[in-house]
């Protein structure tokens, strides 16, 4: 077979041969040998089931990351205040986030960034209408809670994904 048909997913293959490694604690030859082996075929096997390769670009992918990460942490403290509070009253909500992202891979990341922060899960995502429901743990205005999500976590996803972020039209 073609190189390119081997590593079509070079970053997935590098990414389950460490994680095999580490989930070894050893570097031993046999283990060295089952990273390859696993990092060469599972993509391989799901090739079929994976996108096409998308080029991203890292730098905003980096900051991103880090902007998750910092609200994972604040979201942890505020939902642990908010359960364990004693006089604390949490006003659920649906939000309704319209989408201006296309790519399915960005999309389907905006996803997960919703539901790893705590207090917030995304329930579907409504291709036909373009937008996503999010339900939110406590929230007194959805509307600005939509246009949250949409500054921190889609507009970045549209630069690494997508050529231009959107106009003003399509900001909420």
């Amino acid at each position: 077979m073609k190189k390119a048909q081997w590593l079509g997913h070079p970053w997935l293959s590098l990414l389950l041969g460490t994680s095999w490694l580490l989930l070894q604690h050893t570097l031993a030859p046999v283990h060295v040998l089952s990273a390859v082996a696993i990092g060469l075929v599972v993509p391989r096997l799901l090739h079929g089931f994976l996108p096409a390769h998308a080029s991203i670009r890292m730098a905003p992918a980096l900051r991103l990351m880090g902007v998750v990460l910092w609200d994972i942490v604040v979201s942890n403290i505020v939902v642990a205040r908010l359960v364990l509070g004693p006089l604390s009253r949490p006003k659920p909500a649906w939000v309704t986030v319209p989408l201006a992202l296309t790519h399915p891979t960005g999309i389907s990341l905006l996803a997960s960034i919703i539901t790893t922060t705590p207090g917030t899960v995304s329930c579907t995502v409504d291709e036909a209408r373009r937008h996503i429901l999010v339900h939110a743990l406590d929230c007194s205005d959805p509307a600005q809670m939509a246009t949250d999500i949409k500054t921190r976590y889609e507009l970045p996803l549209l630069t690494i994904f997508e050529s231009a972020p959107p106009g003003n039209g399509d900001r909420p």
